[in-house]
């Protein structure tokens, strides 16, 4: 049985996409069958792993939809035991779509149904919202990892997020774990990222990843080219920080 993982965080600019294709790529390097799922308007999760979105006929927008089916969807990457949901700037319209729709939050529940038991991940790239498409997620997910920046403003918005969880937890999917918090972009040069690294570790202990995600060029690089950090430069310390990442979340379910 699949785990599905959303990464979620409604701000932006966290390191969520980057997380999601990396840690996907990384856990398919690691021998597990993962697939990728691209829940964001701005598809930056299927330029990310070298899809050009314009060629997207079939993605998240049809599947929310319910007009075709997630193995309709599907397109394998090169990247080893990786495969992709992709999505197009279509997506924005969806939110608008589901409004008057019943149960619009159990959608991609539903449509992965038949999917799970493919893959040993399933991971879900969310938007920098709380809206309707983060929500499906949410609710479809069997956990959350929420990246938090390093830096000033990390902890701003963070208690809005965990109270949506919290409700979503309440209404939706009493199943919804929290797989952890990710430090992203972190810098040891500066005080600042110490700062706010010592305060996540210190409020929320044993929730937070032992992973810490250092700021890399080649991490930033590579979605240019189309490719995960382990295709692009699997020696940089990017590639070495989420293969750690991925070790830490096949151990904690193991």
């Amino acid at each position: 049985m699949g785990k599905i993982i959303a990464i979620a965080n409604q701000k932006g600019g966290v390191g969520k996409t980057t997380t999601s294709i990396n840690l996907a790529a990384s856990l398919g390097v690691l021998e597990k069958k993962v697939l990728l799922i691209d829940a964001d308007p701005q598809a930056n999760a299927t330029s990310g792993i070298g899809i050009d979105v314009e060629t997207v006929n079939i993605g998240t927008y049809q599947l929310l939809e319910h007009s075709n089916t997630a193995k309709q969807a599907i397109v394998t990457t090169e990247t080893p035991n990786l495969d992709v949901i992709p999505a197009h700037i279509d997506l924005v319209a969806i939110e608008i779509e589901l409004v008057d729709k019943d149960e619009r939050e159990y959608m991609l529940k539903k449509a992965l149904t038949d999917t799970k038991d493919d893959y040993d991940f399933i991971i879900i790239d969310c938007a920098p919202s709380l809206g309707l498409l983060t929500l499906n997620a949410l609710t479809a997910a069997d956990a959350v990892i929420i990246p938090i920046q390093c830096e000033y403003f990390a902890l701003e918005g963070l208690g809005k997020l965990l109270n949506t969880i919290k409700s979503v937890q309440k209404i939706h999917n009493t199943e919804l774990d929290i797989e952890g918090l990710l430090l992203t972009m972190y810098d040891s040069r500066l005080r600042l990222s110490n700062q706010v690294v010592e305060e996540v570790q210190k409020h929320f202990n044993d929730m937070v990843f032992q992973t810490i995600i250092q700021r890399n060029v080649r991490l930033s690089e590579a979605p240019s080219y189309g490719e995960s950090i382990i295709n692009y430069d699997a020696s940089s310390k990017g590639a070495n920080n989420y293969l750690s990442l991925a070790k830490e979340v096949i151990n904690k379910n193991a």
